[in-house]
């Protein structure tokens, strides 16, 4: 019997981060800048979600006076409500600079979180020309990411312009979509994080993806240590995942 599928609390993000403001003599190649040069820390502009499978991609955006301080608030919030946070280089970009961020401005997180990374995804189950979003998304036939110079963020941090940060969300946004698409393509060569079906209620051994009981047996995987484990491939959802045979 097929159980119903509950909607999954799996959060896609990007972030947009503005550059340092800072003093220096002289323009030019492997020139050493010291960070006593920094006139102005920087930090984030944007931060752009969505909950897998739903519609609108949200935003939050720093303040009228450049502070990102009440945005990590809201998103911290929201982060609490993820089973999981997927980002492209997210682990080590934008997680990381959340984090120090947040840590700036003593705002509380969870010490860890269960990420799913795209581009470590891309580096080690591929072999990508490019681990970029951009072309993996081109590659795969999904769309491309908006063209963007660095004029755009000199016109937000300098001018406060308007226009260029509406310009930065959309741009912002699209990434998001991109890679919610880019990972619904990957995830079928990775092993799942999280057992949803528990989740929503189902058994164990029922899909931990979409919590189907409907799972055909696909081979056995023997450790080198001689553990056993039972492969199967959800019939609902078509992804794979393994049981321990006891």
């Amino acid at each position: 019997m097929q159980k119903i599928r509950t909607q999954r609390r799996r959060l896609f993000f990007d972030i947009e981060v503005s550059p340092n403001i800072g003093m220096f003599w002289e323009a030019g190649y492997k020139k050493n800048i010291s960070h006593e040069n920094i006139i102005k820390e920087r930090a984030i502009i944007c931060i752009c979600y969505k909950w897998e499978d739903d519609k609108d991609v949200m935003f939050l955006q720093w303040d009228s006076k450049q502070s990102d301080k009440k945005m990590l608030e809201q998103f911290v919030k929201i982060t609490q409500e993820a089973n999981e946070l997927v980002g492209h280089n997210g682990d080590k970009f934008d997680l990381s600079w959340i984090r120090t961020r947040c840590l700036f401005h003593k705002i509380q997180m969870f010490p860890n979180y269960t990420t799913i990374d795209t581009l470590k995804i891309s580096r080690s189950k591929f072999r990508f020309n490019s681990n970029k979003l951009d072309y993996i998304a081109q590659f795969l036939g999904m769309g491309k990411k908006i063209h963007t110079n660095f004029s755009l963020w000199r016109d937000i941090l300098l001018d406060k312009n308007k226009i260029a940060m509406a310009k930065m969300i959309k741009y912002c946004k699209m990434d998001v979509v991109l890679l919610e698409k880019v990972y619904k393509q990957l995830s079928t060569h990775v092993m799942p994080k999280t057992h949803y079906g528990v989740i929503f209620g189902s058994d164990r051994s029922d899909c931990p993806e979409c919590g189907s009981d409907d799972c055909k047996k696909s081979g056995i995987r023997v450790t080198a240590s001689g553990t056993k484990y039972q492969r199967f491939q959800c019939n609902t959802c078509f992804k794979y995942y393994q049981k321990l045979v006891r």
